[in-house]
């Protein structure tokens, strides 16, 4: 089976603030064993518009990824993360070819 990836690119506008979107989406990423590859980081943008933060993480299959976007403690999350930043955020399945 297929992992589910999720994969942000993000601007912050008030860094102290978006700690709470961490903080309250810490037990929705570990119920659903969400695998950071790609957290902040240095980063080199070659084509397209860039984002001040990358971001991948690796979920057990894509069902899980949705899951965990859609679970109650995501979305709580998500309207910290909001009022906080602007960016992009997709959900994809892996290559399993």
């Amino acid at each position: 089976m297929a992992k589910g990836y999720w994969i942000a690119r993000v601007d912050v506008d008030d860094p102290e603030a978006y700690k709470d979107y961490v903080a309250t989406a810490k037990p929705a990423f570990e119920r659903h064993g969400a695998r950071f590859l790609v957290r902040g980081g240095t980063y080199n943008a070659l084509e397209g518009t860039a984002r001040g933060r990358n971001v991948v993480i690796e979920f057990s299959s894509y069902d899980e990824a949705m899951a965990c976007y859609n679970s109650p403690e995501y979305q709580a999350a998500k309207a910290i993360r909001q009022k906080f930043s602007t960016g992009e955020l997709l959900i994809i399945e892996g290559y399993d070819g």
